[in-house]
């Protein structure tokens, strides 16, 4: 049989975009289809722009801080506007980028949504209908709303970058990656945050000490984060709601403050399971993704689709569908961009060079935007102690930066090494920059480095890093 295409990729993020390039330059003939914006999740909204707001919110401290170190200067105002323009107009230069890199590499962009016909045929929200050998879906996922009364007045992730203006005051429901780091971004953009989590603490899945850390530092630095509590009921803001509640928005003078104008027209009201009331100009929710599967027929061309709407998948991308695979966070497995760019060139590996690679889903270093920032690869303490009998390097102090600038914060530093192996199974940093520090501690543990192999190695001084080789004893066995 006969195909217009060798391959054909439906999604522009990341991953779709690099298998489809890197397919291309074997010699296939490729297309992409992308019905929204080339870039995907990471560029247009989520971990691009994200990050230059961590940037923008990081200004607040360093003026407190530039003061300490003797600089002679007025603290401004943050411009949302401003930012966004700039902010958007960054988006859509990236955006040209990956086009520009698509069509350099001769893949044929079709700019419309594409859903599965059968196992080799897609068709176009244009009408025409497209065939393929291989069809490659790299669709991601979005973000959800619960299933609460009134949970349509609030926002997601999504929309944080497409608001007018800034609000005075928000609630962030959520205790994840994504919660948590908008709480400390628009805490330190001057909003008011309060975050709710239902569970005992934040960052569930992340090694304990760690991540009561970063609570504690949020908290320290200005979020109002209530754990063990949920919303109970939420509505639009009357007049009357304002009377005696102060927690979302202040009185004025005896007298309620005028309501906060939202998307809605008005502010909006949150009852909490723990009784407490309040008026909040936002409430942004970051409860949970779900995988774009929806509406694609990826059932009726034969593709298992899972309990959470995933595309289920063999180790080599593959879906129950001979010619159809998966990447990215439309299979629910790992869902960072880094990841979904991998899977990407291990498909091509395997379909398009003849060299069947599996994904390694093994040792991935992650950063946690929050302030304070937060890197971790490999186990936590108590995913290895559940595995093998480990030892715990770890200690917790107050960096030289932040010690002159009379801050309280402090850093952490942490490995989980194996006492039969001698291996470091996991390390945790809690400090400015951690993101940049555990990519590299990252190439080591992969590597497969053991405890001896870190104190043979000389520290970097002074640095806050250079604890990572200076631990000698460990404070605790488990």
């Amino acid at each position: 049989m006969t195909f217009d295409y060798d391959l054909f990729v439906i999604g522009g993020g990341s991953g779709g975009v690099r298998a489809a390039r890197v397919a291309a330059a074997t010699g296939a003939k490729v297309a992409l289809a992308e019905e929204f914006r080339m870039g995907g999740t990471c560029v247009i909204r989520g971990c691009v722009p994200k990050k230059l707001m961590v940037f923008a919110s990081g200004y607040s401290e360093m003026f407190d801080d530039a003061r300490a170190y003797g600089w002679d200067l007025d603290e401004g105002d943050f411009n949302w506007p401003r930012f966004r323009d700039k902010l958007h107009a960054e988006l859509s230069r990236l955006e040209g980028i990956y086009r520009k890199l698509l069509d350099g590499s001769g893949v044929e962009i079709f700019d419309a949504r594409a859903t599965l016909k059968d196992p080799h045929t897609v068709t176009l929200s244009t009408g025409k209908d497209v065939t393929a050998k291989h069809i490659l879906v790299a669709t991601g996922g979005r973000p959800v709303l619960p299933e609460i009364s009134g949970a349509e007045l609030g926002i997601t992730s999504n929309d944080i970058f497409l608001l007018d203006e800034m609000p005075k005051n928000i609630l962030i429901v959520g205790g994840g990656y994504i919660a948590s780091e908008f709480a400390c971004i628009l805490n330190g953009l001057g909003v008011k945050v309060t975050q709710f989590y239902r569970g005992a603490q934040i960052l569930r899945g992340f090694d304990d000490e760690a991540r009561g850390l970063v609570a504690e530092g949020m908290r320290a630095k200005g979020v109002d984060l209530h754990l063990g509590t949920n919303i109970v009921e939420m509505r639009a803001a009357t007049e009357d709601d304002l009377k005696g509640h102060d927690h979302g928005v202040p009185m004025e003078e005896g007298r309620p403050a005028q309501l906060p104008q939202t998307g809605t027209g008005k502010g909006i009201w949150v009852k909490a399971t723990n009784g407490q009331e309040a008026v909040y100009d936002q409430v942004m929710f970051a409860t949970g993704r779900a995988p774009n599967t929806d509406d694609m027929g990826l059932q009726a061309a034969g593709v298992e689709v899972g309990r959470r709407g995933e595309a289920v998948v063999d180790d080599y991308s593959q879906t129950a569908v001979p010619s159809i695979y998966a990447i990215g966070d439309v299979t629910n497995r790992v869902q960072l961009t880094p990841v979904a760019i991998r899977e990407g060139m291990a498909f091509v590996e395997t379909v398009f060079k003849g060299n069947p690679t599996p994904v390694d889903h093994e040792l991935i270093p992650s950063a946690i935007f929050t302030q304070p920032e937060m890197g971790t690869v490999g186990l936590s303490e108590e995913a290895a102690r559940e595995q093998e009998p480990v030892e715990i390097y770890c200690t917790s102090f107050k960096p030289m930066n932040h010690a002159f600038a009379d801050r309280d914060d402090r850093v952490l530093m942490k490995l989980v090494v194996s006492v039969e192996t001698r291996k470091v199974l996991g390390c945790h940093i809690v400090a400015d920059h951690a993101g940049e520090m555990i990519q590299l501690a990252g190439i080591a543990v992969k590597m497969g480095a053991t405890k001896e192999d870190f104190d043979r190695t000389v520290a970097v001084h002074p640095t806050m890093a250079e604890e990572l080789v200076t631990m000698k004893e460990p404070v605790r066995t488990a």
